[in-house]
């Protein structure tokens, strides 16, 4: 299928939050927007450790993790990062993976948006069209 790439906007969810509720301003934010490798095979985003501290990330919580070369590793999980890909917008846990060289998007937040990889035009588009769908069960 080949390499499909995004550009997506990462936000520190509770500095989302504290706008909000009055304490920060919005341009306190803690953003970047960076270049993602859509990893079906990934489960959830994952940032390395610069993206922890330019977003101001707490860890809390772990998850053990298998790579594709079959090794296994215990990596922690962020407190909830805001995901920006376009007009949609999930929040939840990142995965760390303190050396990883490339930011992953995974299945989890591609489902949150209702996105899924075109192959044959090599991009991601929206799994119902251009609207955001979200089903409950």
């Amino acid at each position: 299928m080949g390499h499909v790439d995004v550009q997506i906007t990462l936000k520190n969810a509770g500095d989302v939050s504290n706008v909000q509720r009055g304490i920060i301003t919005e341009p306190e934010i803690r953003q970047t927007t960076v270049q993602a490798l859509v990893d079906t095979g990934a489960t959830y985003l994952v940032i390395n450790q610069r993206l922890l501290q330019e977003l101001g990330l707490y860890t809390s919580g772990e998850r053990m993790v298998s790579f594709a070369n079959s090794t296994g590793v215990v990596c922690k999980m962020t407190e909830p990062v805001e995901i920006h890909w376009e007009d949609r917008f999930i929040t939840m846990p990142a995965l760390l993976v303190d050396n990883a060289e490339e930011i992953l998007l995974g299945v989890y937040p591609l489902e949150g948006m209702d996105l899924m990889v075109d192959p044959v035009k090599q991009k991601l588009v929206g799994a119902h069209g251009d609207v955001p769908t979200c089903y409950c069960y």
